[in-house]
């Protein structure tokens, strides 16, 4: 069973994700730390190279800007996701160049089952930061939500071809492999 929800243009952006540039104003140290999470050899532990990408994406010169997006993440952690909502979007009008607010408040989109409002701000963020394996994998949810399971296990893939060290998404490629569903 699969719905009418559009996620071909966000699939587009996802398939064209080795060739796109991220944005100008996204850390240039970014690049070193993807290098260094594709790297199954690295001498750094991967928790340490994970956090500090999502750390990077998380920052922003505007220190409002920083202590808004943790109260929103805060928010949404505790499960008051109507006070979370006006700071992420307050967060992606007046910084729409920030990868990480979008991506915020497409998870909170996700949360309160507003799929193609996440897929909207999921597309937004992967414009800005198409390497941002969180997104991806977001879209992959959002497709078995809804039974798209073809673009679900692609969007993993890619997402694990970005950042290997994803197990839950393995499990989840394993459960979508084909010898796993009983179709009939």
């Amino acid at each position: 069973m699969s719905s009418s929800l559009p996620v071909d243009p966000v699939f587009q952006l996802i398939l064209e994700t080795p060739g796109r540039t991220p944005s100008s104003v996204l850390p240039s140290r970014l690049n070193g730390l993807f290098k260094e999470l594709a790297d199954v050899d690295s001498v750094t532990p991967v928790e340490e190279v994970e956090e500090q990408i999502w750390t990077l994406w998380g920052s922003h010169e505007d220190r409002l800007a920083e202590e808004t997006l943790a109260a929103a993440v805060e928010a949404i952690a505790s499960g008051e996701l109507q006070r979370a909502r006006p700071l992420l979007d307050h967060l992606v009008i007046k910084h729409p160049d920030w990868a990480e607010a979008w991506n915020k408040r497409a998870t909170l989109a996700y949360i309160e089952k507003r799929d193609a409002d996440s897929l909207f701000d999921i597309a937004q963020t992967l414009r800005l930061e198409p390497r941002h394996f969180g997104a991806i994998s977001g879209f992959g949810n959002v497709c078995l939500r809804h039974g798209h399971l073809n673009e679900a296990r692609a969007a993993f893939q890619i997402a694990l071809s970005i950042n290997p060290h994803m197990e839950e998404l393995r499990d989840m490629l394993e459960n979508l492999s084909p010898h796993n569903l009983m179709l009939h």
